[in-house]
């Protein structure tokens, strides 16, 4: 997997630019992200299902308790019928700053992540579903056919939620940008690979790595901050403490972002977080950076920012990417 997350805090008609743009560069995956004070990514996904001929296209990373998972699984579906039969879905606990505006910061966790998708897997598959647990659905099931087969990747990057997705999803995107983690997370994945049946096909790890590329390196790593305030704030502890990172400071970020003060949390931002929770730099720094993870992984999906210049960065990325030969793990 070469894939590009767009997120959509630009405009619509702007975003189907970037995206067709990714498709000619060469990307094969297509990822709208979902935070509720962005635009809504299936009016987006949508828009490019039309622009588009070859690339795949989904929500990425959505999370089941903003819609209901039935609802969920339908919205899914259209874009693999709009797409003729390209959809794909990311879906993981989401983003805990953005999740606590909503009251619903509570409700993260794996086995609502699981559910979802099981669920939606069985609506795709024409059947009609009823399921108790974290959520209800009483004799449910889509009134269209659904073309082709829709790959699952969970989000995330703790340690149940990577094993969970080695046994199984598709394929997980882990929220990482450096070695050491993603070296981290084929250690999960392979735990839970152990108990997943044949018949679930081929796995693939993608790093979903916050990337900011440009010919001038200090433009660059300034780009970073909004993202890594982000992934910093929702990291782990022992994440933290893997790169050396200040709990406090991080939480401090994201009682910022929680608060709507972006400028303070991105001002918090240290030149460590960058270097852990980010690619930044300029081709050839970003090139070997890809090569390191592509030790560990078997994808790449290059995430927000991309770049100071965004369309720039497109083209600058897939070829950093091409620079690497593609994943080198043994």
């Amino acid at each position: 997997m070469f894939g590009l997350e767009l997120t959509p805090e630009h405009p619509v008609d702007d975003l189907v630019a970037l995206g067709t743009q990714a498709e000619d560069a060469g990307y094969d995956s297509l990822f709208v992200s979902c935070h509720y004070n962005n635009r809504d990514p299936f009016a987006v996904l949508a828009r490019l299902a039309a622009e588009t001929d070859d690339i795949r296209l989904g929500p990425g990373v959505v999370n089941p308790y903003e819609m209901h998972p039935v609802t969920l699984a339908g919205k899914v579906a259209t874009v693999a019928e709009a797409s003729g039969g390209r959809g794909l879905l990311g879906i993981g606990p989401g983003d805990p700053s953005t999740l606590r505006n909503l009251g619903l910061e509570d409700e993260r966790g794996l086995r609502s992540v699981l559910e979802a998708f099981k669920v939606a897997q069985d609506l795709w598959d024409g059947e009609r579903v009823t399921h108790e647990g974290t959520f209800e659905a009483h004799d449910a099931g889509l009134n269209f056919d659904v073309p082709g087969e829709i790959p699952v990747y969970v989000g995330g990057e703790g340690p149940h939620m990577c094993r969970m997705a080695g046994k199984h999803a598709d394929g997980l995107l882990f929220n990482g940008s450096h070695p050491d983690d993603l070296a981290w997370a084929r250690e999960q994945v392979d735990i839970g690979r152990e108990d997943r049946p044949d018949s679930r096909g081929e796995f693939t790890l993608a790093a979903y790595a916050s990337v900011s590329i440009s010919e001038d390196a200090d433009a660059a790593r300034e780009a970073a901050r909004p993202p890594v305030a982000f992934i910093t704030a929702g990291a782990a502890p022992p994440v933290l403490d893997r790169h050396g990172i200040d709990s406090e400071r991080a939480a401090e970020i994201g009682d910022c972002i929680s608060a709507g003060e972006f400028s303070e949390a991105f001002g918090l931002v240290t030149p460590a977080m960058i270097d852990a929770f980010s690619m930044a730099g300029t081709p050839e720094e970003v090139t070997e950076r890809m090569a390191a993870v592509l030790e560990h992984a078997d994808g790449l999906v290059v995430g927000s920012p991309l770049g100071p210049d965004v369309e720039e960065a497109i083209t600058l990325a897939a070829r950093a990417y091409a620079a690497t030969d593609g994943p080198h793990r043994s």
